[in-house]
């Protein structure tokens, strides 16, 4: 592995954080059987590299990630100086570490929120997160409720920076007018263009915040054989790449990266190679042409 390659960095909105431009997610940690001198490993090799943020949410891995992660930092504690750490909070899974949940559902109350990020930074063995998101929007929320649970943890030194995930526009932009939000992590993929068309990143964009894009590869769906539109789209991807002799998911990360509300792609890899695929993905762009290939073999239709 080439250590010349450096991953760039953006500050995602005024005042805001600065965040590589490739965010590694760690949602599958506990299927890549890593012991925690693996994951150290893992850690320094993204930071070889200038991926120094990562991606967790509370109850990623059956709400075990977050303490795989944390057994990392301690065996190795001058990381966490050198990384950003973002987690979720807001979902309620049904799980035998959580008997009392008796139904899956949101909770997005003050008590929930601040008492998710402590046990996040128990977990994260940290003192304080970079970005805590809002997991999912909840039918229950309560906007000024939610802004001061993020105001006291900030004020506590708990919390750097707050924002959401996966809110529409119009919900982001009711909570944004009560507690400046960092990003909305939305998915966004060939195989999902819908915050393109639905105002999503036309109102981040508005507000020049740069938002998170979860599951840039469609999950895997990408590489699907039974799946007739990501045939299509791999198919245009795969001349593309031959073409700027680019890996594969270099060029779908450079899609997604090329939008101009700038979003920050998460990879969902255990492995450096596909990391590195991504951080490939920031150094080039592609031809307005390629990039409206793309969309077209996504969407099945011409533009007009």
């Amino acid at each position: 592995m080439s250590h010349a390659l450096s991953c760039p960095r953006i500050t995602t909105r005024e005042n805001g954080p600065e965040f590589s431009r490739i965010v590694a997610g760690m949602w599958r940690m506990t299927e890549w059987g890593m012991s925690p001198e693996q994951r150290v490993a893992l850690v320094e090799q993204c930071l070889e590299m200038g991926v120094t943020t990562f991606d967790h949410a509370d109850i990623y891995g059956d709400y075990g990630v977050e303490t795989l992660f944390g057994e990392a930092l301690r065996l190795q504690p001058s990381l966490r100086d050198k990384i950003e750490l973002v987690s979720k909070c807001g979902i309620k899974l049904r799980s035998k570490k959580h008997p009392q949940h008796t139904i899956q559902h949101y909770d997005t109350t003050a008590r929930h929120i601040i008492a998710s990020a402590e046990n996040s930074l128990r977990q994260l063995h940290t003192d304080h997160l970079d970005l805590l998101l809002i997991h999912r929007p909840d039918p229950l929320m309560d906007f000024d409720e939610v802004a001061d649970a993020f105001t006291r943890l900030q004020q506590a030194g708990k919390v750097k920076h707050v924002g959401v995930s996966n809110f529409t526009r119009h919900q982001f932009e009711s909570l944004n007018r009560r507690v400046a939000l960092a990003t909305n992590q939305v998915e966004l993929s060939p195989l999902y263009t819908a915050p393109i068309f639905d105002e999503t990143l036309d109102g981040l964009q508005d507000l020049r915040i740069a938002p998170m894009a979860w599951s840039p590869l469609g999950g895997g769906r990408l590489f699907a054989q039974d799946n007739a539109r990501a045939a299509e789209v791999r198919a245009v991807v795969q001349e593309i790449a031959e073409r700027m002799d680019k890996p594969f998911a270099s060029v779908v990360f450079a899609w997604i990266m090329a939008l101009p509300s700038h979003p920050l792609p998460l990879t969902g890899s255990g492995r450096i190679e596909a990391i590195r695929d991504a951080v490939i993905g920031a150094t080039f762009q592609l031809e307005r042409g390629d990039w409206f290939r793309i969309l077209r073999a996504a969407r099945g239709h011409e533009v007009a």
